[in-house]
């Protein structure tokens, strides 16, 4: 199950980015706390992995500056979140430099994402693996690799 939550502009916050992250971070802070709260309630959180993210993350710096305030895209720096099915809790993989800029420790490709969140349903990607195009293709690419330092 996928949910998409954000006001008139999503999270696509080029301008107003407080405004707008103040709006989305209000209107799905206690939904998800519910979801996380219920699936335990129920003993579901163990078997249920919830993932919250998006594709990339925003600039370290201003975007429009003397406009409005915004961020442009940044696919080199980001932050998700997961819960239950297998992860530790209240824990933080990786590190960025002070600024946001550079991925200093515990990097994390999607693809690595992709391995691992397939590991935690019960799959090996490489096992997934066919041929195309003359190269092996696997929906976690061939390189990615399960980030075990996030199981519980």
């Amino acid at each position: 199950v996928s949910i998409s939550v954000g006001g008139r502009r999503g999270w696509d916050q080029h301008s107003n980015l407080r405004a707008g992250l103040k709006h989305n971070a209000e209107v799905i802070d206690q939904p998800i706390a519910a979801l996380l709260s219920d699936l335990k309630q129920r003993g579901l959180l163990k078997s249920t992995l919830v993932l919250w993210g998006g594709e990339f993350g925003r600039t370290p710096t201003a975007e429009n500056a003397e406009q409005a305030d915004g961020r442009n895209h940044f696919p080199r720096g980001y932050t998700m979140w997961l819960a239950g099915g297998g992860v530790k809790r209240g824990i933080t993989y990786g590190k960025t430099d002070e600024l946001g800029a550079t991925i200093v420790e515990n990097k994390v490709h999607i693809h690595d994402l992709h391995a691992t969140l397939l590991w935690l349903m019960g799959l090996d990607h490489r096992k997934l693996t066919y041929r195309y195009g003359g190269r092996d293709q696997t929906i976690a690419d061939i390189h990615g690799k399960v980030v075990e330092g996030i199981f519980a």
